[in-house]
């Protein structure tokens, strides 16, 4: 599974409020590119780039800004962590979205250094495949360990139904009848459950509650998921008495994916000249242009 992939299916959904649009997604961004899923709870949208794409877009978009895309890989996820990620902290971007039947665009509107910054995430109806990896399993799956979770629970009752008679046989008795149960009845709790809560319960509305109450649940599936779709790396080759060759895997674990990228770097200078970032060591740094001769966008 490749690093993007892989990081995308073990983010939790995020719940937003565009609008009138309300979307779940999620976001992955690596210095190799990033990966969005849109989802309005009757479509899903997918858009996964490299850096040559966002290096084109950059051009497009911000004439004004020349830098590595790693530097704007590094804007943009400093843009969507408090969106997705931490909503307590303040977002100085502006979020949109333009949706047709055939694409999605979430438009970003912020600052870099005083000038204006802009970027467009093209998201088109997503595969499949990507509705089922990210929807489909992970939803079976936390259905049948909540399943398991109930007949756990009921089992624990019934162990203290038999606990609580022991101690009736043996002279016990509750000081206050209010604290009084009756013996747990699985049957009877799901007829009643089903009657009376199902309708309640299973209301699934823009999503909100989802996102709020089984995230943990959902990442703790979609990464089993992950630990099951790991591929073997090596291979060895073993000769047996007669000459045959066997080969046989050499499991590995797939690497985990890279972290997102923190901080976005800082720009300086004149407003109307156009800023240039440059790398130095393992962070990009932004610069100044020289004013003679301005250098072309992402040399």
């Amino acid at each position: 599974m490749e690093e993007l992939e892989q990081g995308l299916l073990t983010q939790p959904w995020a719940w937003l409020q565009l609008a009138e649009n309300s979307l779940l997604a999620k976001a992955c961004i690596t210095r190799q590119g990033y990966a969005l899923l849109v989802s309005d709870l009757h479509q899903v949208w997918h858009e996964q780039v490299d850096t040559t794409v966002v290096i084109q877009r950059a051009k497009e978009l911000n004439k004004r800004l020349t830098a590595p895309p790693a530097a704007f890989l590094c804007h943009l996820e400093d843009l969507l962590r408090p969106l997705l990620k931490d909503t307590s902290c303040p977002n100085a971007a502006t979020f949109s979205c333009d949706q047709t039947t055939e694409a999605l665009i979430l438009q970003v509107r912020s600052e870099l250094s005083g000038l204006p910054f802009c970027w467009n995430f093209h998201c088109t109806p997503a595969s499949p495949f990507l509705v089922s990896q990210h929807l489909i399993r992970p939803l079976m799956g936390m259905s049948l360990a909540l399943q398991s979770q109930v007949r756990e629970l009921a089992m624990l009752l019934r162990m203290k139904d038999i606990e609580i008679q022991e101690y009736q046989e043996s002279g016990a008795v509750l000081s206050r009848d209010r604290l009084k149960t009756e013996p747990f009845e699985e049957n009877s709790f799901l007829e009643h459950f089903m009657v009376e809560k199902l309708s309640e319960a299973c209301s699934v509305g823009d999503g909100r509650s989802f996102v709020l109450s089984l995230q943990s649940l959902y990442l703790a599936v979609t990464k089993q998921e992950v630990q099951r779709g790991q591929k073997p790396q090596g291979t060895a080759d073993l000769l047996t008495s007669s000459s045959a060759t066997i080969q046989t895997a050499d499991n590995q674990l797939v690497d985990q994916p890279e972290q997102p990228v923190v901080s976005a770097a800082a720009l300086s200078g004149p407003e109307k000249e156009p800023a240039v970032i440059s790398t130095s060591s393992q962070r990009p740094q932004l610069s100044k242009a020289k004013r003679k001769k301005p250098r072309g966008l992402f040399d």
